[in-house]
């Protein structure tokens, strides 16, 4: 078992502080099961986050809101499905929330824990959490990389809709996997 590299302030780099994620570098994307054969994937276009690097990595923060409204399947027939009642139910419930509740260290990367809210439930939701790197881009600004992976069963959401197929099985599956992908910049104090 590797010991885990905790990043500090010592570790190269690393910088303490509050970041604004760059919307062009990053993405908020799933893949879910479709039809037992496939996987359909899609992202989200809108979405915030207030992240906050501490002095000790493992008490930083970071809170996030989706706007559900904004899911992008490549298919706009399905994406105006999923933002109906069967699934997001975006006029009652339009965004996604997720508030971290802690940061430890597993193996050589992290996990980062929280809450996630989405469909009126919250429920805590763990991730598997890459802090990928900080750097100075070419305009002087400081910037920082992260990657967050995780799965989610939708039906714990309340997202239940059950649409089986002759011979088993459902047409949409329940577990999704989570993908992020976060570039953000150094906010000035």
């Amino acid at each position: 078992m590797a010991s885990p590299t905790i990043l500090k302030p010592e570790s190269p780099g690393y910088v303490a502080g509050n970041w604004a994620v760059d919307p062009v570098h990053s993405e908020v994307s799933f893949t879910v099961r479709h039809m037992m054969v496939s996987k359909v994937r899609g992202r989200f276009n809108r979405f915030e986050a207030n992240i906050r690097t501490a002095e000790n990595f493992l008490n930083s923060s970071v809170d996030a809101i989706i706007d559900l409204n904004s899911i992008d399947t490549q298919n706009e027939q399905r994406d105006a499905h999923l933002r109906s009642a069967d699934f997001f139910e975006i006029d009652k419930y339009p965004a996604m929330t997720y508030r971290s509740t802690g940061i430890r260290p597993h193996y050589d990367q992290y996990v980062l824990e929280g809450e996630l809210t989405l469909h009126g439930v919250t429920r805590p939701v763990q991730l598997a959490l890459e802090a990928n790197g900080f750097t100075r881009d070419p305009y002087g600004n400081t910037r920082a990389g992260f990657t967050a992976t995780g799965e989610i069963s939708r039906r714990d959401f309340g997202v239940d809709i059950n649409l089986p197929m002759d011979g088993g099985g459902a047409v949409v599956g329940d577990k999704v996997q989570i993908n992020i992908e976060i570039e953000a910049v150094l906010q000035a104090e």
